[in-house]
């Protein structure tokens, strides 16, 4: 494998029988030249031209962007791929290191942004959560910013994107945004705000993201017996009127209809949350 051209001091484009490559590992263009031989020791990462718009995408990243970001964002994958067992595919590499680039420089100009799903990644999403925590430590120790936790939200939805790209079914970031918007109709409906990082909280996401889970041809995984419905319905009347306007805001805002079985869990949250605040238990 020879290098034909150095896209930094960690990256190359290289000839491999007549077949262009990207290869990526520390030091792996030290005192290199154009045709010099890659030593095999050295190679960690190999990206093959599939997608030649993200290949160029790829080459030019490399090129331009700071060493160290491109190192940190390295890190944070190789340490994602060996905490969940997978081995993702090359466009985390693109996403995650310019998100963490324009992160990086919205920090440094004092510009935040407000991650506004950050409680219900963290709920849906634990493993790559975590992932995000370690992330924030590596770019506090290789290159000497903290950042905000609503960061650490943002590579996990990276992560869990890649993740979720690899094969592993999992809640989109569409679906956490409606499952934040039905639990705050809940709220509404059931008179109480909850603390987002509390237990109740937490059951309640869980408990909408079971609802709205399907298999791969969109049955749902947890569908109440009919029988069962219709007795819901009339136990928790009211609470599944108010269901009912939660469900057609949700059509109106996703385009995605609740059916029965899924008005009728909604109602029974409601009416749970309800009678504990009015019981005096702490929520």
């Amino acid at each position: 494998m020879k290098i034909k051209k150095i896209l930094n001091n960690n990256a190359v484009v290289a000839n491999d029988l007549g077949e262009e490559k990207i290869v990526m590992g520390s030091g792996i263009a030290f005192q290199k030249g154009k045709n010099d031989i890659i030593d095999p020791s050295l190679i960690e990462k190999v990206f093959i031209m599939e997608d030649p718009d993200q290949y160029g995408h790829l080459q030019e990243m490399l090129r331009t962007l700071p060493e160290e970001e491109i190192a940190a964002s390295e890190q944070i994958i190789s340490y994602a791929e060996h905490e969940l067992e997978v081995t993702f595919n090359e466009h985390v590499h693109i996403a995650l290191t310019d998100h963490l680039s324009f992160a990086l420089e919205r920090i440094n100009k004092g510009t935040m942004i407000q991650n506004t799903l950050l409680d219900e990644i963290r709920i849906l999403y634990p493993k790559e959560f975590q992932i995000g925590l370690h992330a924030k430590s590596i770019i506090r120790k290789t290159l000497q910013i903290d950042i905000p936790e609503d960061e650490v939200g943002y590579i996990a939805m990276h992560i869990h994107t890649a993740w979720k790209n690899a094969g592993v079914r999992g809640a989109s970031a569409e679906m956490a945004a409606m499952i934040r918007d039905i639990a705050e109709g809940v709220e509404e409906a059931a008179g109480i705000t909850l603390e987002r990082s509390s237990a109740n909280y937490e059951r309640l996401v869980t408990q909408l993201e079971n609802t709205l889970r399907s298999d791969e041809t969109g049955k749902l995984l947890s569908e109440l017996n009919p029988e069962i419905v219709r007795i819901a319905k009339e136990r928790y009347a009211q609470a599944y009127l108010q269901a009912k306007e939660i469900g057609d805001q949700v059509e109106e805002d996703y385009g995605y209809t609740l059916i029965d079985s899924q008005l009728v869990f909604i109602a029974m949250e409601i009416n749970r949350i309800s009678t504990r605040s009015k019981d005096g238990n702490k929520l």
